[in-house]
């Protein structure tokens, strides 16, 4: 069933009530018999088939490109209203959140043609492959050198962190191609195919709350076409930095609904064991939700910035801490019991099992999209105005974005 997804003039998410009206009669009119009631594949497909046609996945997109033009407090309405329903916002993840994005604002009119479709139907996966084990919050250090061969590039060298990179069928490189240039202007980023086949390697990476969603990824001579350089050859710097920006914005966004049912799970567990009369436990419940409503605030409608990224290091930096204060007050809230459920890596689904992998791997999102201290300093120099560190280049040398 098709539909016209027009964005209205809204950025408060208050203001959505007739957007949301329309979405939830929408999803009531579409919802597939028996999606709701367990595993049901040809459910499944009819009902991916329906979001698709209404523009519905990945629906941040312009609609020229298949999505709806949906601004960030529409987004949020649908991944509500679905919740709400019972039924899957169907993403794409990293390609829908990082790699479309990149590719609509650095991309040629050729490899949007070429390269959207795949991800919007879910055939073509994506992780990004920026880290180093070396250099892991200075992309701009990166040692993986691609070298041009005929119509090719090749690539040699070592990723670190790189997340989904077992489930993905290609990565976004960044690679120095230029050696010779300036440490920022040598670079660029292609998206190259992982499989052993094409000389690349993925080792998992255990982490502390037992999963194994980190890699390590070598690419040992791994070759991809340069019509799949984008930005340009040397262009690699702005497009690791929107891709960047995006990531930290678009993880906020895809996570928002995930925290507050976990935040309204937390209540009723602590409503059911007689806990919310301790004054201890109210203030910890409240801290959280105060978080979490200031958080929605800021996914919805970020800070205006002129220099790119610098708002969305604001949503990254709010919902890493998030993340990790919660994992906090949620076992503080539990007490004890809260220690008694599936170990790490368990995959039991229940919640204490849930609160404490989230406590431990918490930890880890605090340096996961940039470490704490680096979102700081673009929200200092770039939001505040204040004075910028040094170049590490040395004394009067400019950086790409004017600091020094």
């Amino acid at each position: 069933m098709e539909a016209a997804w027009g964005t209205p003039a809204l950025s408060h998410p208050s203001r959505t009530g007739p957007f949301r009206r329309r979405v939830r009669a929408w999803i009531s009119a579409n919802v597939p018999p028996g999606l709701t009631a367990g595993d049901h594949p040809a459910a499944y497909a009819e009902w991916e088939r329906r979001l698709l046609d209404a523009g519905l996945v990945c629906p941040a997109w312009p609609r020229r490109y298949g999505g709806a033009g949906l601004g960030v407090p529409e987004v949020l309405v649908l991944e509500e209203e679905c919740a709400r329903a019972g039924v899957p916002r169907i993403g794409r993840g990293t390609g829908e959140l990082v790699v479309g994005p990149v590719l609509l604002a650095h991309g040629t009119e050729e490899q949007r043609a070429r390269l959207l479709p795949g991800i919007r139907s879910g055939r073509d996966t994506y992780c990004q492959a920026y880290s180093e084990p070396s250099h892991g919050s200075d992309p701009a250090s990166v040692e993986t050198r691609g070298t041009p061969a005929g119509d090719e590039i090749v690539i040699h060298g070592r990723k670190a962190w790189v997340h989904g990179a077992r489930r993905a069928g290609s990565a976004l490189v960044l690679c120095r191609t230029d050696p010779a240039a300036d440490r920022h202007r040598g670079l660029s980023c292609v998206a190259v195919r992982l499989d052993e086949g094409n000389g690349t390697r993925v080792r998992p990476v255990r982490s502390a709350d037992g999963s194994a969603d980190l890699c390590e990824v070598e690419f040992d001579g791994a070759r991809a076409p340069l019509r799949d350089v984008i930005g340009g050859p040397g262009g690699g710097w702005p497009v690791v930095m929107t891709a960047l920006a995006h990531q930290r914005a678009g993880r906020a966004a895809a996570a928002l609904t995930g925290f507050e049912a976990a935040f309204r799970d937390l209540v009723r567990e602590a409503q059911k064991a007689g806990r919310t009369r301790d004054p201890l436990v109210r203030g910890r419940l409240a801290e959280a939700y105060t978080r979490l409503a200031v958080l929605r605030r800021v996914v919805a409608d970020p800070p205006a910035s002129g220099a790119p990224g610098a708002g969305a290091a604001v949503v990254g930096l709010m919902r890493a801490e998030y993340r990790r204060r919660f994992g906090e007050i949620a076992l503080a809230v539990t007490g004890a019991a809260g220690l008694l459920g599936a170990g790490p890596g368990d995959e039991a689904d229940d919640p204490a099992g849930r609160r404490q992998r989230l406590f431990l791997s918490g930890r880890g999102d605090t340096i996961g999209d940039g470490t704490g201290e680096v979102l700081r300093d673009i929200i200092a120099e770039r939001l505040l105005g204040l004075p910028g560190e040094r170049s590490p280049a040395g004394p009067g040398t400019e950086l790409p974005d004017g600091r020094r």
